[in-house]
């Protein structure tokens, strides 16, 4: 450890590691929810929740991501752990609070969708891979995903995807079909991304 910055355990961080890297994780993945919201896309799990209530009703972005993910923190809490779930709580209100204020401090003339997907997904995947690393999560289906695997057998992969279908399903009701096409793409580069950089043997995987 050097002045209490880094650890010497490549398998632990210190309080001054992990909040940066939760501060990281927060900015650059409010980013990539920025860039598809102003395109008019979403995403898969409780995010794109959030995103067709978003665009249905016209709530917030962010208090919508921060109340959909309510409802998992006590099985994070049961199944992952007091830690991992207060760094989840923490990088859930970051987003939340970061995306309200980049409508103030960032405007953006014109961004094609499929420049927004492929941003989007991009930085959603660097954002989550930081939160990632430091024992945190952006919440939502995983944490029910883990649960279901664990309580019926069924793989939390299964579980995550066929969420996910449900909720691009979803969309082909509100939103255009070029628009869903537009939001698969971000969602398989989000999801490419995380598969070629993450490494499940070192760090949990919760999204």
């Amino acid at each position: 450890m050097a002045l209490g910055f880094y650890s010497a355990d490549p398998s632990r961080h210190t309080l001054v590691e992990d909040t940066q890297g939760l501060v990281t994780g927060a900015l650059v993945s409010g980013l990539g929810f920025y860039l598809l919201n102003r395109v008019g896309l979403l995403t898969g799990g409780t995010a794109g929740v959030a995103f067709l209530i978003h665009y249905a009703l016209n709530i917030s972005f962010g208090l919508l991501f921060f109340i959909v993910n309510l409802p998992f923190y006590y099985l994070s809490f049961k199944r992952l752990g007091l830690a991992f779930s207060a760094k989840t709580f923490v990088a859930i209100g970051l987003v939340s609070v970061i995306t309200e204020l980049e409508q103030r401090y960032l405007l953006i003339g014109y961004l094609h969708p499929f420049w927004g997907a492929l941003m989007g997904g991009l930085l959603l995947g660097y954002g989550l891979l930081a939160l990632y690393r430091h024992r945190a999560s952006l919440g939502g289906v995983g944490i029910l995903a883990i649960y279901v695997q664990e309580r019926f057998g069924i793989q939390a992969g299964l579980i995550q995807l066929a969420f996910d279908a449900c909720v691009m399903a979803a969309a082909f009701l509100l939103l255009e079909p070029q628009v869903v096409f537009w939001s698969i793409i971000g969602a398989v580069v989000l999801n490419l991304f995380l598969a070629i950089n993450h490494r499940s043997d070192r760090y949990i995987v919760v999204r």
